[in-house]
């Protein structure tokens, strides 16, 4: 079903929309579905957050908010491009690559509708590996067990790029496998892979769950193979996780990453992007409470940094009534 922005007479009748009482009219609900990534992931917390400042107005706009579980960056931009989520939460290389029509997004083309909102938390991409397996650099892996990220996930297509420029295959694994990130914690404990790849805001339970479980280790990824990755590609930067943010990991880890970003298509209309951009930012200090990874966003870099795509015009409204544009 086409879920892009249900609303109208059927649902208000389906919902028993015409209240009786005074023999008035309920408003119109909009339904809208943001979609995120893993549940124990950020992703789901950011969707879940901007949907929860969304919601708390939901009366006066008419518009209820929800947020849908999926396989992440990939799979949420083409399903927007197929009419059948509102918005989603992507990777900044991911949302570049779709707009022109690369990579994971070849087949399909281009996506010129494609749009930005906002960015949000940066997302260094994060090697965490089996304490036993006596990893202490990522080229320690070849020959190992390894999850490479999901199908439709950012992750798996930032590792795909991460190898081309390594000149690796996923046959230097022993084993390449293509866990979701809900379940790739479990199997590193399990002892089923030696470590696994992923993008992520942090803190991130999906991190803390095997350091705490298992003792697992985080590796860095450096080197000149990654220097000049970074070097040319603007949707990457390098970044540290912070020493002592997970048991066990008490020294920073430096490695190279993306940031998660808020899009959406040509589609949406602007009264609804205009509602869910207010609904953030006029409550900005509690949006960055509702998780840690978000504690040092600041508002105007989360309208440059991050965006390959041109802003929706719902956006841009409330920007510039801001003063920001």
């Amino acid at each position: 079903m086409n879920r892009i922005l249900t609303s109208g007479l059927a649902i208000g009748l389906a919902l028993g929309g015409f209240a009786l009482a005074g023999g008035k009219v309920e408003a119109q609900q909009r339904f809208i579905t943001i979609g995120t990534g893993g549940v124990t992931g950020v992703y789901y917390a950011a969707g879940g957050a901007i949907c929860r400042q969304l919601n708390k107005d939901r009366k006066t706009h008419g518009i209820r908010c929800s947020v849908e579980s999926t396989g992440g960056s990939v799979f949420n931009i083409n399903t927007i491009r197929a009419g059948e989520l509102d918005l989603g939460m992507a990777q900044s290389d991911a949302q570049y690559f779709a707009l022109k029509g690369e990579k994971a997004f070849k087949d399909g083309g281009p996506f010129a509708e494609l749009r930005a909102v906002f960015s949000v938390h940066p997302e260094p991409f994060t090697v965490v590996a089996r304490k036993e397996a006596n990893i202490t650099k990522f080229e320690d892996f070849k020959g190992k067990r390894f999850n490479i990220g999901n199908p439709g996930s950012g992750t798996l297509l930032a590792m795909q790029e991460l190898l081309d420029t390594l000149g690796w295959k996923t046959g230097d694994f022993s084993l390449a496998s293509e866990l979701k990130a809900d379940e790739h914690g479990p199997a590193l404990c399990d002892n089923k892979i030696d470590g696994f790849f992923y993008g992520v805001g942090h803190p991130s339970a999906n991190i803390q769950d095997p350091v705490t479980a298992c003792g697992a280790k985080l590796v860095p990824i450096t080197g000149p193979a990654i220097d000049g990755l970074v070097a040319k590609n603007p949707y990457y930067a390098k970044v540290s996780i912070p020493g002592g943010l997970y048991t066990g990991n008490p020294n920073p880890t430096p490695t190279y990453g993306v940031l998660a970003t808020l899009v959406t298509s040509t589609r949406a209309p602007d009264e609804v992007i205009y509602r869910v951009v207010k609904a953030v930012f006029d409550n900005f200090d509690e949006f960055k409470r509702l998780h840690p990874a978000f504690g040092a966003l600041n508002e105007k870099e989360m309208i440059k940094n991050g965006p390959s795509a041109p802003l929706h015009p719902g956006a841009v409204r409330y920007y510039k009534e801001k003063g920001w544009m």
